[in-house]
């Protein structure tokens, strides 16, 4: 196992200038062809402004006050993904409901000024209020309170206007929900796009495969190990990957601590890569973070572990900051990690060689400090802040 050299601090340095720089890397550089779909990935959802609280010495104790040494605010629920998607050099569609309140205005200009994200198929709904997220992170932990409603009934009015919706692209995530179908992933797989599909928990707590009617249109399945093993009734997430198998060509199960498991029925390769050592200060968002890293390597025709080491790698970076869009990294991250754990002495050289396809992606610039600092824009400050 790699270990990680950084060690970060909680508190208020994470607040700064809004905005982030555009992606230094194509990963699909040597793919693209005149007439290729216009995006790489479409993914649809719910934006919530998250509101996040950092530097905690504990968890808020009820009937007393808590003062947090940091706060940032972001675009969260889907945002996350998009904003991870974008930041690995993909060219990523969004299509969601935005409030008409201040918070939807910040979201809006966050994800396509800031991000870069192609919001066409998106559209502001009038009076309706933005969802908003509440979280607190202490102790590598975090608490989330959320506040929002339904959007309303003419929610299929998104997409109004956009030449197509949903675009062609040559994939699309999609979060299946148990007993429900989403018309545009079959549409979407019609077009041609690779459907990718993750789950949440099943609150009806059937766990019933056949409840997922989406997984059909899927190439690839990632649920955690937890939800893989209720899925399938086996005891271990590696043997509930294989059995998922018979549902989906290829199941991705992420094992927390211990790294990730796939199978890919189609060649019958297996691939196993433990999680990489760091100061987890906040898991928000880092399973968009892996589910992004793992698309990313799969569009550019990396082997299985590579995808595997790259979302892990992703989602390692990002938990040690704070927030779920503000902590997805991008190229300049990675190569500084990289640079940085070969300079490591002691380092296990089979760890460094599993790692070791970032050589021929990774920018090539000067030597930049590790941790690298992101920043946490706040509502109200401008892009020159």
């Amino acid at each position: 196992m790699i270990a990680s050299t950084a060690s970060t601090g909680k508190g208020p340095s994470h607040i700064g200038e809004a905005g982030h720089p555009r992606a230094q890397v194509d990963p699909l550089a040597a793919l693209r062809t005149p007439g290729e779909p216009p995006w790489d990935v479409y993914l649809t959802g719910t934006v919530f402004l998250d509101i996040i609280f950092t530097g905690l010495d504990s968890a808020p104790v009820r009937g007393t006050e808590s003062w947090a040494r940091g706060m940032g605010s972001s675009p969260g629920g889907v945002a996350n993904m998009a904003t991870a998607l974008a930041r690995l050099g993909l060219r990523t569609s969004l299509a969601a409901a935005f409030g008409d309140d201040h918070y939807g205005e910040y979201c809006w200009d966050a994800l396509e000024t800031g991000e870069g994200i192609d919001l066409t198929p998106s559209r502001t709904v009038p009076g309706w209020h933005s969802p908003v997220t509440v979280s607190m992170a202490y102790e590598g932990e975090r608490t989330m309170i959320s506040h929002g409603h339904e959007p309303p009934p003419d929610a299929d009015l998104i997409g109004e206007g956009a030449p197509e919706c949903p675009p062609r692209a040559r994939a699309a995530i999609a979060s299946l929900t148990p007993g429900r179908r989403a018309p545009w992933i079959a549409q979407a797989a019609r077009k041609g796009a690779r459907i990718f599909g993750d789950v949440g928990w099943d609150d009806t707590g059937a766990w019933d495969l056949a409840g997922l009617p989406d997984l059909e249109h899927c190439e690839a399945f990632l649920p955690n190990a937890e939800e893989a093993m209720r899925y399938t009734g086996e005891a271990c997430p590696r043997a509930a990957a294989h059995a998922l198998t018979d549902h989906v060509p290829v199941a991705v199960v992420t094992l927390g601590a211990d790294g990730a498991y796939a199978v890919d029925r189609r060649t019958g390769e297996t691939a196993e890569v433990p999680a990489i050592a760091v100061e987890a200060l906040d898991p928000t968002g880092a399973g968009d973070v892996f589910v992004a890293g793992f698309v990313t390597g799969t569009l550019a025709g990396w082997p299985l572990a590579d995808r595997l080491a790259f979302g892990g790698l992703t989602a390692a970076l990002s938990v040690q900051e704070f927030g779920g869009s503000l902590s997805a990294p991008g190229w300049s991250e990675i190569g500084a990690w990289w640079r940085k754990v070969q300079s490591v002495d002691g380092q296990d050289p089979a760890a460094l060689r599993r790692y070791g396809f970032l050589a021929g992606l990774v920018p090539e610039e000067a030597a930049r400090p590790w941790p690298l600092r992101r920043a946490v824009p706040t509502i109200g400050f401008g892009r020159s802040a």
